[in-house]
């Protein structure tokens, strides 16, 4: 049987770790996808570079667009990564050249996915990207296949390992954001950059693609409200934990009168939901279909293991002529959606202000509060220290958001206020 030939752009961690993978599972690869599959051709920026992986017999390219114009390579498998830049390049080069693409890459379909999607359409090529979402979770598989009967109205879920491990040893040890971010950088968790991870980048760009396929939409990156985790305290979690909530990086898309909902944001999860038992580097997420019900996938969202068996998968796939359109349909049956204002969410809210203890404050506080509208569920404030700041949590009943900010601002600027206040949305029960 003729094996399925295959070019890599990148021999980083994944890189590597696919040409591991294909080489220790060769046989069962082989079983699975009918026909053996084999690298060819690699290409990565340091030619001596010890990366513990054979890559004797292997024709090596300088420039990783001469994949695509290899006769030698069947398929192109892009792990170079970033929106733009040479990772482009190769996509665009491999679809001219009608051979199907394989990438790991959220950032480049995130913003460049319909072009891209609309390119294979006219080339007749196959573009697969499943280890560019959660690692070896298949929740692409799930969304274009599984689930390919139905509405799907919700997608939720963690999507950033080095922020749910950061999280979750906040939670555990009681211990400061830039304390735990220095050690989960030592452990290789974060990165020596780590600002696309924690300011939730990494987790929207993720998150347009489940959005994309789930809802059947054409999803314009700069549309999604993002915010990430450097704000969140040790306090914040403490107090969390005693109104039965963990603070979890939640990326969520779900369909609303108002339009599509998309944000990456620090969330209140009810610690009852199966999402807030995800710690340290596991990712999860749970779609909502209107026939199948609620599903919830959990794993490992980055490493070579798991990200190279999701590379892999999508090469089986193709070995066994397997095609799915990019986004579950044709890119011209793709609609163009409202995309909700941030202002316009409906959520309870806890608030964490760090006030002067003395008479006043909280009447101040609650007046505001009340003159925008807004109704408390509870308060929280712990001893008594006169004269000196004190944190006072207070939690809201559904609202909107405008609502909030608006007040928000007004009780900013009472001089009993000692800092910004702190905003964090609470998942509903």
């Amino acid at each position: 049987m003729k094996p399925l030939k295959v070019g890599i752009a990148g021999l980083g961690t994944v890189g590597a770790g696919v040409v591991k993978l294909l080489a220790a599972q060769k046989e069962l690869i082989a079983a699975r996808a009918g026909r053996p599959i084999m690298v060819t051709a690699v290409s990565a920026r340091a030619r001596g570079r010890d990366r513990d992986v054979k890559l004797d017999g292997l024709t090596w390219h300088d420039d990783a667009v001469a994949l695509a114009h290899d006769p030698d390579v069947d398929v192109v498998v892009e792990l170079i990564g970033g929106a733009d830049g040479k990772a482009k390049a190769v996509a665009e080069a491999a679809i001219a050249a009608g051979k199907p693409f394989v990438t790991a890459n959220k950032a480049l379909l995130a913003v460049h996915g319909a072009a891209l999607a609309r390119a294979a359409e006219a080339n007749n090529v196959t573009i697969a990207y499943e280890a560019a979402v959660a690692g070896g979770i298949p929740v692409i598989k799930a969304l274009r296949e599984g689930l390919a009967a139905n509405q799907v109205s919700r997608v939720a879920g963690i999507l950033n390992g080095t922020c749910n491990y950061i999280l979750t040893v906040m939670r555990e040890e009681g211990r400061g954001f830039g304390d735990v971010l220095a050690d989960a950088q030592k452990l290789g968790y974060a990165e020596a950059d780590p600002s696309f991870d924690i300011d939730g980048v990494d987790a929207a760009h993720k998150l347009a693609i489940l959005a994309g396929l789930a809802f059947g939409v054409r999803i314009r990156f700069d549309s999604l409200h993002i915010e990430g985790i450097r704000r969140v305290s040790a306090l914040d979690i403490s107090f969390a934990q005693e109104l039965g909530y963990r603070i979890k990086l939640l990326g969520i898309a779900e369909q609303t009168e108002a339009g599509i909902s998309l944000r990456v944001h620090p969330a209140m999860v009810p610690v009852e939901k199966p999402i807030a038992t995800v710690d340290g580097v596991f990712n999860a997420v749970l779609l909502e279909g209107d026939f199948s019900g609620p599903v919830f996938l959990r794993g490992r969202g980055a490493g070579e293991g798991p990200t190279a068996s999701a590379v892999v998968a999508d090469l089986i796939d193709l070995a066994r002529g397997i095609r799915v359109p990019v986004w579950g349909m044709e890119e011209s049956a793709l609609k163009d959606a409202r995309i909700m204002p941030m202002a316009e969410l409906e959520s309870a809210y806890f608030l964490r202000l760090m006030v002067v203890d003395q008479p006043g404050v909280l009447a101040d506080v609650t007046a505001i509060l009340r003159n925008h509208g807004i109704s408390l569920e509870s308060m929280l404030q712990h001893g008594r220290a006169p004269g000196e700041s004190v944190p006072i949590v207070l939690v809201t009943h559904e609202t909107c958001e405008a609502k909030v900010n608006a007040a928000l601002k007004d009780i900013a600027a009472l001089p009993t206020v000692l800092e910004p206040p702190a905003l964090i949305r609470i998942e509903p029960k």
